[in-house]
């Protein structure tokens, strides 16, 4: 799409604080005013990943500065993303050069429209995961127990608050019989809530570097909603590296009640994908 043709079909956004519904090209100026733009997602959902890359497409015209953060990859990976962004790899050689099965899983399908659109308009991609191997070591032995050449650059996690807490208790099951932790401040759930942690750090971590790059590109985030909804996750953590012009973007479906305060704008999904 370009800034001023909408080919999703209505309903629009809507924003924090907006009495009414928001157009595309009132949500993307809005957006374009933003040093880093968190675009949450499903991550099996082929109408959320088109909905991400039209967001980046229609940006392009407000911000011709844009990297691309991915949650899908770890630091590592990004050699492998530099030649497909310079156009030395096809898409198989990509996929097998990052380890695409053990390093993500999901079907690379459901991505490529925004890897092609990376590479058509020379946008930058940054990987700002870690390996899974810290983040479980993280969540077993603690920030303490991991030396820092083991910590791949990252550093420890600003505390978790307890609305954190409770929301990441609450949506991995919360209360049960066959659980260990009681409740969200439980000890025995001290391991999980660290884990997520690398997790949100890492991605915030990565985006902050992203956005002081020279030049102070817009860096646009693509990260599992879980990490970003109400406020929590990863804009707590960006908040305590010192990062403002933070704004999260999400969709609910049609019929979806977006609860208040979920994101600063909520795109409702068509029934048809599109």
């Amino acid at each position: 799409m370009n800034s001023d043709t909408n080919h999703w079909s209505r309903p629009p956004w809507t924003g924090s604080g907006e009495r009414g519904a928001l157009t595309w090209l009132q949500a993307l100026d809005r957006m374009s005013g933003a040093r880093i733009l968190c675009l949450g997602e499903l991550h099996d959902r082929a109408d959320i990943h088109l909905w991400q890359r039209d967001v980046i497409e229609g940006l392009l015209p407000f911000r011709s500065d844009i990297v691309v953060g991915l949650e899908m990859l770890p630091r590592s990976a990004q050699p492998a993303l530099d030649d497909w962004t310079a156009g030395r790899l096809g898409f198989a050689a990509f996929l097998e050069a990052v380890d695409w099965g053990c390093a993500w899983g999901f079907d690379p399908a459901l991505y490529a429209p925004i890897f092609d659109l990376a590479r058509d308009r020379g946008l930058r991609l940054r990987a700002i995961n870690v390996s899974r191997g810290l983040v479980r070591r993280v969540g077993r032995e603690g920030w303490e127990a991991v030396p820092e050449a083991a910590r791949e650059g990252l550093t420890p996690a600003a505390p978790a608050s307890a609305a954190y807490r409770r929301r990441l208790f609450e949506t991995t099951g919360g209360r049960r019989p066959d659980r260990a932790a009681r409740g969200p401040e439980d000890p025995a759930f001290d391991g999980f809530v660290r884990a997520q942690q690398a997790w949100d750090r890492a991605f915030a971590e990565g985006l902050a570097e992203a956005c002081r790059l020279p030049g102070a590109p817009l860096a646009v985030g693509l990260i599992g909603r879980g990490h970003l909804e109400g406020g929590l996750g990863v804009p707590e953590q960006l908040a305590a590296l010192g990062e403002d012009g933070v704004q999260v973007a999400l969709t609910a479906d049609a019929d979806e009640p977006a609860a208040p305060g979920l994101a600063d704008l909520v795109f409702r999904l068509p029934r048809d994908g599109r």
